[in-house]
């Protein structure tokens, strides 16, 4: 039996819930639903869930969240998943593309540094 939860006024409690912990504004994120009042988005959430492993309560205290907020996202995330991977690759193909034009300082200081012990072993 499925069982509606409505408030004092006939609004759909979880509806309410989910609007009260997530946002869309056009100039904030580039339009990407987040967290309502941060700048955190639903896919910085799931890909700490899902990708790094994370539980959501570690998610919730890395970026100062309750776990309601949390699990608003999650809910968020499953609720639009097509969409929201698809946002993710896309940025990740941005960032993929920039990679050449600005290389890592850290990693040519590593290359580096690899270069000179190699040349210092003995041979």
């Amino acid at each position: 039996m499925l069982v509606k939860y409505e408030n004092a006024i006939g609004q759909d409690i979880m509806k309410v819930a989910i609007d009260r912990y997530i946002e869309v504004t056009p100039d904030v994120r580039g339009g990407k639903p987040r967290i309502a009042g941060r700048r955190i988005t639903i896919a910085d959430v799931a890909i700490a869930y899902l990708r790094l492993g994370q539980t959501l309560e570690e998610v919730a205290a890395e970026y100062d969240l309750t776990l309601a907020e949390v699990y608003a996202a999650m809910s968020f995330y499953y609720d639009n998943k097509v969409a929201i991977d698809e946002s993710i690759q896309v940025s990740e193909a941005f960032a993929d593309s920039l990679r050449p034009m600005y290389p890592s300082l850290l990693q040519e200081k590593i290359k580096g540094l690899k270069n000179v012990r190699a040349d210092s072993l003995p041979s």
